[in-house]
C-alpha cells in the first residue's frame, strides 16, 4: 500500500480532515485540520462546511477517500439516516457520495467509501494505534454517544454471539433505559445537574470540585458495569476508548477499572494513542482495502 488517501471524520459539531499516508500509516505533514460545523447551521450549511473542509486537503493525485461518519447510516450508498443527533439532523436521506464526488471533482464516485466513525476509530488504533499488534480489540467512542467497534485479526466484526447488534453497543438497555442517558456527554451533564459542558466539569474536577470528582467516579463505574460482560464475551486483549470524554481517563479510569475486573487482565486498557487522527487512518485503511468492492 502506498500514495495518499483522503480522510473525512464527520462529528455533530465538527468536521476533521487530513491526507493519509497509507505507506508510513500516519497523515502526511499537513497534518490534521478540524473545522466546526457551526452553531446554527442548516442542512446546505452542513454540507457546504464538508464539502470546503474535504477541498482543503483534496489534491489532483488523491482520488480515493475515506469517510467515517456516525451511524444510523447506509454506508454502502453513503445515504446518511441520521436523526436525533442535532446538527446532522439535516442530512437525512442525503446522499453524501454523490455531493462529495460532485464537489471534490472525483470521476468515480465508488473511490468514495464510507465507515462507521466508531469502528474507523478502533480501525485505526488497530493500524497505528494503542490495539496495534492486539489480536483482538474493542474500541469505544465516549462523547456525545457511545460508539463501539470490535476487532479480530485486523478485521472489524459486525455480526456473531460475541458482539451486540451490529457491533453497536448503543443499542444495548443499561438500567432499564437506553445506554446513552448514563454513559454519554449528557449522562454526566444529567448527574451533575444543571447546564455545563464535560470540558468545563473535568476542568473543576481537577481542581478540586468533589461534586465534579463524584461524577466522573459515578461514570466510570457505570461503564465498567457496561461493559464487563462484553469484555468476558468478546475476550480481547486490547480495549482502547477514544471520543472527547477519553480525555477524562484520569478521572474516571479507576473507577472503571474497580467496576470492570475483568479489564486487569487485558493486556492494555487505556485511551487512544491517536485519539484525533485514529479515524481518519481507520478510514484510510478500509477505503483502501475495500477500493476493488463495488459502489
Amino acid at each position: 500500500m502506498s500514495g495518499l488517501v483522503g480522510a473525512v471524520e464527520i462529528g455533530g459539531t465538527h468536521v476533521s480532515v487530513g491526507r493519509v499516508d497509507v505507506a508510513r500509516s500516519h497523515l502526511d505533514s499537513s497534518g490534521l485540520r478540524r473545522f466546526s460545523l457551526g452553531s446554527h447551521a442548516d442542512r446546505e450549511a452542513v454540507l457546504a462546511a464538508i464539502s470546503s473542509a474535504a477541498l482543503d486537503v483534496a489534491l489532483p493525485e488523491i482520488d480515493l477517500w475515506g469517510i467515517a461518519t456516525p451511524g444510523p447510516f447506509d454506508y454502502e450508498q453513503g445515504v446518511s439516516k441520521m436523526r436525533g443527533v442535532g446538527k446532522l439532523d439535516g442530512l437525512y436521506g442525503v446522499n453524501l457520495r454523490e455531493r462529495l464526488a460532485r464537489d471534490l471533482r472525483l470521476a468515480h464516485p465508488e473511490r468514495l467509501r464510507f465507515l462507521n466513525d466508531a469502528q474507523a476509530f478502533i480501525l485505526g488504533e488497530w493500524w497505528a494505534g494503542a490495539a496495534k499488534g492486539h489480536r483482538r480489540a474493542i474500541g469505544v467512542t465516549l462523547g456525545t454517544g457511545l460508539g463501539s467497534g470490535f476487532l479480530d485479526d485486523g478485521e472489524l466484526v459486525v455480526s456473531g454471539p460475541h458482539v451486540p447488534p451490529d457491533a453497536r453497543l448503543d443499542l444495548i438497555p443499561f438500567r432499564g433505559r437506553a445506554v446513552e442517558d448514563v454513559v454519554s456527554s449528557r449522562g454526566i451533564v444529567a448527574a451533575y445537574g444543571g447546564t455545563v459542558e464535560v470540558a468545563d466539569l473535568a476542568r473543576g474536577a481537577r481542581d478540586g470540585d468533589e461534586s465534579a470528582v463524584a461524577v466522573f467516579r459515578g461514570f466510570g463505574s457505570a461503564l465498567g458495569e457496561f461493559l464487563g460482560p462484553w469484555v468476558v464475551r468478546f475476550a480481547p486483549s486490547c480495549l482502547v476508548f477514544g471520543g472527547s470524554i477519553a480525555r477524562a481517563w484520569d478521572l474516571f479510569g479507576a473507577a472503571f477499572v474497580e467496576s470492570c475486573p475483568e479489564a486487569t487482565r487485558l493486556e492494555r486498557c487505556s485511551p487512544a494513542d491517536q485519539l484525533d487522527e485514529a479515524p481518519l487512518l481507520g478510514a484510510a485503511l478500509y477505503a483502501v482495502r475495500s477500493q476493488s468492492e463495488p459502489g
